[in-house]
């Protein structure tokens, strides 16, 4: 079942997992930030490094430009590149027209907080935990003239039907599918982007999490080329930094896409033996159907179990943040086999010692 949803309520849409490893958390291993470890490689770091002695010119987008549409078989006009898909929330909310806008929820929180910046009454859908987080497109009102929701879902890891998702477009309608995991999940088999046969589609994607790029921010829209305008009109001038469109263009390269691929087949693996772990705790439960770099579970006083995980060496996402959610929620970033072993055994402490 769904529900609808017009609070803005207590959630605090600006808390992301950084929090849970910025201040006081030195020596944590980082669970609760999406970033694969090990990021970015040394050939990424030598070609932003290459790009440095440009810093004198300004920033020419149009190679990166032209490997993101190759990379996705689109026309450069389909394609507009920001400032990680933060910068994209904000252009969606700023440039378009949206008068009755809704959310998917539980997902990435800065959309909602973006068009509430930009002044628009919000109205959610939320997702319920009893059918798996899974989407049911007739939840949706039909007067929205902007949807927006991530693919696959983040905090819930669901990976929703492509088919699914296309069922929400309608004439006057935009609809927003967040992919910035999509790259994490093997063959992308539900991915809408590169499609241009569905009415009114935004898709966004970011380079920031499979590649260790937070830092430098970059990711991109695809949409139709009148939309790319509108959006492109919303930004300042040079919007993305000459090392950050060094980096899109690297990435888009065949040899990064093949890296890509065999890094989300080695998550899906790592992700199965965490989930395995999971299940031997009768008081844990997660989200089964987890297609992301990330699982999240759901244990009673999960505000203790994450403080005493915290010492005994692990940052772990509080679930509290997201609508739909509540304080029995924890988000699990995949790591690697040792590392999830040392985390089930400190589990395993923090839920005998709260009892």
């Amino acid at each position: 079942m769904t529900a609808m949803s017009t609070r803005a309520d207590s959630h605090d849409l600006r808390h992301h997992g950084d929090a849970e490893v910025r201040d006081g958390a030195a020596g944590l291993i980082d669970l609760a930030v999406n970033v694969r470890t090990g990021t970015p490689p040394d050939w990424l770091r030598a070609r932003i490094a290459d790009s440095l002695t440009g810093l004198a010119a300004y920033p020419d987008g149009r190679a990166a430009r032209a490997a993101v549409a190759a990379r996705h078989g689109l026309p450069v006009e389909r394609v507009l590149l920001t400032a990680g898909a933060a910068e994209a929330f904000v252009l969606l909310a700023r440039a378009l027209p949206a008068r009755r806008p809704v959310v998917v929820h539980p997902q990435f929180t800065e959309p909602e907080a973006a068009l509430r910046d930009a002044g628009h009454a919000v109205r959610r859908v939320l997702l319920s935990a009893a059918d798996g987080f899974r989407l049911d497109p007739e939840a949706v009102p039909e007067d929205a003239d902007l949807v927006v929701l991530g693919n696959p879902t983040n905090p819930t890891s669901v990976l929703h039907p492509a088919e699914v998702i296309a069922k929400l477009a309608r004439p006057g309608r935009t609809l927003v599918v967040d992919e910035a995991f999509m790259d994490a999940v093997p063959g992308e088999p539900e991915a809408l982007a590169g499609r241009v046969d569905v009415p009114g589609l935004v898709v966004l994607r970011s380079l920031t999490k499979t590649w260790g790029l937070a830092g430098l921010r970059i990711g991109y829209v695809l949409a139709e080329p009148g939309t790319v305008a509108a959006l492109e009109r919303a930004q300042p001038l040079w919007p993305v930094s000459t090392p950050a469109l060094a980096a899109a263009e690297a990435c888009m390269s065949p040899a990064a896409l093949a890296e890509a691929e065999q890094a989300a087949c080695r998550i899906a693996v790592e992700r199965a033996h965490l989930l395995a772990g999971l299940a031997e705790f009768e008081e844990v439960r997660a989200v089964e159907a987890a297609e992301g770099p990330f699982v999240l579970i759901r244990v009673k006083r999960a505000d203790a179990v994450r403080a005493r995980l915290r010492t005994l060496g692990f940052a772990a996402r509080r679930g509290d943040t997201f609508p739909g959610l509540d304080r029995d929620w924890l988000r699990l970033a995949v790591r690697d086999r040792a590392t999830t072993n040392r985390f089930l055994q400190a589990l395993d402490q923090a839920l005998t010692a709260i009892g």
